[in-house]
């Protein structure tokens, strides 16, 4: 099996425990490629790059409309908890997909592009796995509450590497710096033996969101040589369906991952439009 195959196997994998174990097998490919000779990955580039027809995790969760997906405004519950708890997984669950898909449908780019991508596939992967522990813990499993194909969808309307990097990888996923605070807060306000764990595993993915974001502000960058502030919104905005602009930033964070304060401020003026 080829890199790319393998890849395509993982995206699709029918359950978590599949798509680990393709995470693993990606893992252990790209070492011995990567070691021995980096050009096999550009060998097995020329294959056909076939299209998703419908998000991995359908085979196991309810897919509804992200206005109907409540969420608690306080965590008063252990079922509350895990309801938090279960948006932030779903949500990097999507984004191994996500760095999975942006390896295989982008071809023939630098080599530093395929590192960085299987780089944050694999720490997707990890902060996956820490808190589906966690949730674990309290009694419940990815897929007992309903969820949304917002990143999927958004996946699929950006077909190219300049669209691609701008919605999500330096735009959406960047709204999740703007989250973590927010999520933090509210775990905080619960007592409870595990939260501790919970926030300790946010503090691990707000920082590696930043390196993940700033990899998407690299290769956006890289994509295009109109790369502004202006342009980067009018993308946005152009993909405004999946309400990729933010209301609040956080700004500290968004600095760390490449973005200037003067963009910030376009963001925050352009979020009240």
């Amino acid at each position: 099996m080829t890199f790319f195959e393998l890849l395509f196997e993982t995206i699709n994998a029918p359950s978590p425990t599949l798509k680990l174990n393709g995470i693993a097998k990606l893992r252990d490919m790209s070492k011995s490629i990567f070691q021995s000779d980096p050009h096999r990955i550009f060998e097995s580039s020329q294959s056909k790059i076939h299209s998703l027809t419908r998000p991995s995790y359908a085979h196991f969760c309810h897919i509804t409309h992200p206005t109907k997906i409540r969420r608690p405004k306080h965590i008063q519950s252990e079922q509350s908890l895990a309801k938090v708890l279960h948006s932030i997984v779903h949500i990097e669950y999507s984004a191994i997909d996500l760095a999975l898909d942006a390896l295989y449908r982008f071809r023939n780019l630098p080599f530093g592009f395929y590192q960085d991508w299987l780089e944050v596939a694999f720490e997707e992967s990890l902060h996956f796995s820490l808190l589906l522990d966690s949730m674990q813990h309290l009694g419940f499993d990815y897929g007992d509450f309903p969820v949304h194909s917002n990143l999927f969808d958004a996946q699929c309307a950006s077909e190219n590497l300049k669209d691609r990097m701008a919605l999500l990888h330096r735009g959406m996923e960047a709204n999740g710096l703007d989250a973590n605070p927010f999520v933090t807060q509210k775990i905080k306000l619960y007592d409870h033996p595990l939260c501790d764990e919970i926030l300790k595993s946010l503090d691990i993915i707000l920082n590696d969101e930043i390196s993940h974001v700033k990899k998407g502000d690299y290769w956006w960058r890289f994509s295009s040589q109109n790369t502004t502030p202006q342009d980067f919104i009018a993308i946005l905005k152009r993909f405004s369906a999946f309400h990729p602009i933010p209301r609040i930033l956080n700004h500290q964070a968004r600095l760390q991952a490449g973005f200037s304060q003067s963009e910030l401020e376009l963001l925050e003026s352009s979020s009240m439009l």
